[in-house]
């Protein structure tokens, strides 16, 4: 096995058939990565060539490749030499047990792509067998036959990109409902039972972000249990997402219009995420609606 270049812009993953490419690859497009699947062989210098000239706007690169592609088995071990020479490519290959793989094609009733009319482990074991030589020029190579898909993106976290841990990025968003619910929230929490600012002649023209907004709306007891119980349903949710392997995590919090009760409990869930050094953004949606 070559000696493993530090430089993460370019990599290409490949591997045996059900051994986990579409997870890594899906993982590392939410990471920020450009991925391109099963780009032909002798495509993959012109490719590199406009990537190095930033002809492209691509910062990070993901080629997923794989017998499919025709021309892979003949032209692969040319071309990764090739680029090598002038690119930090690395070259990170999935393995699995034959056991492993039968399995997992059985349970998703997929044909194996070398025998579609032959028993599954004949085409496992043939395309170990070419593949033997790709498998030689890895720079890492990573059993996954234990694996499932958040321990998957956890090893390649910690082996390919030397993180020391899953990073999830948190999205707060505050909303009106009267304008609809955020499409994309994981979590919704509706503060509309708290007391409302719009009735208060003072307070009616501020929004969520003024300190007295934010005064008037914690005083009473009831928005204080609320958010303390808000905190602690996230410290309990938010590690639990992160090993599971998730990338993203949509928290929504709701009120009638958007401007002053969501807008208080999402800025003050803010600042208690933020003290776990966690990703954390906001987005106040109907703030100036």
């Amino acid at each position: 096995m070559k000696k493993m270049s530090q430089d993460n812009r370019f990599l290409i993953v490949t591997g045996l058939s059900g051994s986990g490419k579409t997870v890594v690859s899906r993982f590392l497009e939410d990471l920020g990565y450009y991925c391109v699947d099963n780009l032909p062989a002798k495509l993959i210098p012109e490719f590199v060539d406009l990537w190095l000239k930033k002809k492209v706007e691509i910062d990070r690169v993901a080629l997923v490749m794989d017998i499919r592609e025709r021309h892979f088995l003949t032209e692969f071990p040319r071309v990764l030499q090739e680029i090598r020479k002038r690119a930090p490519a690395r070259l990170v290959f999935l393995d699995a047990t034959d056991e492993a793989l039968v399995k997992r094609f059985s349970e998703t009733r997929r044909p194996h792509p070398l025998t579609r009319r032959k028993p599954i482990l004949e085409g496992v074991r043939l395309e170990r067998k070419r593949l033997a030589a790709v498998k030689k020029m890895a720079d890492e190579v990573i059993d996954t036959s234990n694996l499932n898909i958040s321990q998957l993106k956890e090893v390649v976290s910690r082996r390919i990109l030397k993180a020391k841990s899953l990073r999830m990025q948190t999205l707060l968003i505050s909303f009106g409902y009267k304008y609809g619910i955020p499409l994309d929230s994981d979590l919704v929490f509706d503060t509309r039972f708290l007391p409302n600012p719009f009735y208060v002649d003072r307070l009616r023209d501020r929004n969520g972000k003024a300190r007295t907004v934010r005064d008037f709306v914690l005083s009473s007891a009831g928005a204080r249990g609320f958010l303390r119980e808000l905190v602690r349903f996230t410290d309990f949710l938010v590690p639990r997402f992160v090993k599971e392997g998730k990338s993203t995590l949509t928290i929504a919090v709701g009120c009638t219009g958007g401007k002053h009760r969501s807008v208080v409990i999402a800025e003050e869930l803010r600042v208690h995420l933020r003290k776990s050094g966690g990703d954390i953004k906001v987005y106040h949606r109907d703030l100036y609606k």
